[in-house]
């Protein structure tokens, strides 16, 4: 025979029903009771798919760069060494007239700035708040600097063919005669295929990655507004330090630009699996080993001292991508690899790394709600200490 369950707390005032719900209790305020934070609002269809294209992209171009450097070095040396001695058979990509390297890695940097420049001028100057300035001091010298090495290297390299070679016919002296007489020049020939395809493809992973949590802006943004439309402080949100004209280009900036910033990730990430697809036409069909991999050697060193060393941890300018007058990629453990105070703030808790994010969480009242499927029991730790010790009429701990 089925019995009358038995109720959780009993009515304490008496006189009124006997509730099988735990109430707030009388220390909860009411803003609390209320919730403090609005909920995201419904996602289209739409959305979804385009939120599904981009995390493929995501993968397809955050692959772990240390690794791909190590899989860039170990097959220029292995596969190019072996096409030394064994010929691979011929295919299209053997043909230096085929469609992808004449529209593409003949014009290769270009194509890279044709996507790394808008990518890079919306970023910053949404991350920058709408700051022109601090976008052409901070962020614009990267892109100029990445096309200064490009310059230099492949001049570099062909002035050394052209110096050190030699005509098969000794009576041309000049690369530029022994071509135009139909014959062939022979010297030293650095790769400047492999080095452009390694240093695009660095840059363009490099460059993309401001991109990565660019949706968590939207969240801090709704929560920030929220927490001063109520005359709150926030302890935890990145965008607490802006002020109010900062705030509100954001949301301009952020509204208008993320459509173009998607649009020109996705086509950041073709291009640069386009890249490491015409790499391996490069070490299957074209120069010596010895050739491919020093244009290799110095397309890795020159990633590693600019995007690694340099504007990570030196503290001279300009910044690292994604930076700027504040700091949402806390849990991103490749965006700041070398601990650097970020020279656009002055506050440490918007440019620490990762370590600072760790430490945010570690400690404090905060980290002591209950939660489920990550998310609070209670709004507050005063309402969890109140409720936490909430007993049965038999004095048996429910939590």
């Amino acid at each position: 025979m089925a019995t009358k369950r038995r109720p959780i707390r009993p009515n304490v005032g008496g006189g009124g029903p006997q509730m099988n719900f735990r109430p707030g209790g009388p220390e909860i305020g009411r803003s609390e009771s209320k919730g403090t934070r609005p909920t995201a609002p419904p996602t289209s269809i739409r959305e979804i798919f385009v939120m599904m294209v981009m995390h493929v992209c995501k993968k397809t171009i955050f692959f772990d760069t240390n690794l791909k450097v190590a899989l860039y070095l170990g097959s220029l040396f292995l596969v190019s060494l072996i096409g030394d001695f064994i010929p691979f058979p011929k295919t299209y990509f053997a043909r230096s007239d085929n469609l992808f390297n004449v529209f593409f890695v003949k014009v290769g940097w270009g194509w890279t700035l044709l996507f790394t420049v808008p990518f890079l001028a919306m970023t910053s100057y949404t991350l920058c708040c709408g700051d022109m300035k601090k976008l052409l001091r901070h962020h614009a010298p990267r892109i100029i600097i990445a096309t200064f090495f490009w310059f230099f290297w492949t001049k570099l390299f062909n002035i050394i063919e052209t110096s050190y070679g030699k005509c098969t016919i000794r009576s041309f002296q000049t690369k530029s005669t022994c071509l135009k007489a139909g014959h062939l020049w022979s010297g030293f020939d650095i790769s400047g295929h492999a080095f452009i395809l390694i240093h695009s493809s660095l840059v363009l992973i490099e460059e993309a990655r401001p991109i990565i949590k660019w949706e968590s802006i939207k969240e801090h943004l709704r929560n920030e507004l929220h927490d001063r439309s109520v005359s709150e402080q926030s302890s935890t949100n990145p965008l607490r330090n802006l002020n109010e004209e900062q705030m509100k280009n954001l949301k301009f900036l952020y509204e208008r630009l993320t459509p173009v910033i998607r649009t020109l990730f996705i086509g950041m990430a073709a291009l640069q699996l386009l890249w490491d697809v015409m790499l391996v036409g490069t070490m299957l069909y074209y120069h010596r080993m010895i050739e491919k991999f020093i244009s290799g050697i110095i397309a890795i060193l020159t990633w590693y001292f600019t995007y690694r060393f340099w504007y990570r941890s030196t503290g001279v300018l300009p910044d690292p991508a994604g930076s700027g007058d504040f700091f949402y990629q806390r849990e991103n453990k490749d965006t700041f690899v070398f601990k650097r105070n970020n020279s656009m703030t002055s506050a440490p808790s918007t440019s620490s790394g990762i370590r600072s994010g760790a430490n945010s969480n570690s400690s404090g009242p905060s980290s002591q709600v209950p939660k489920f499927m990550g998310m609070p029991l209670y709004t507050s730790p005063r309402a969890s200490n109140n409720n936490s010790q909430v007993v049965n009429p038999n004095n048996d701990t429910l939590f």
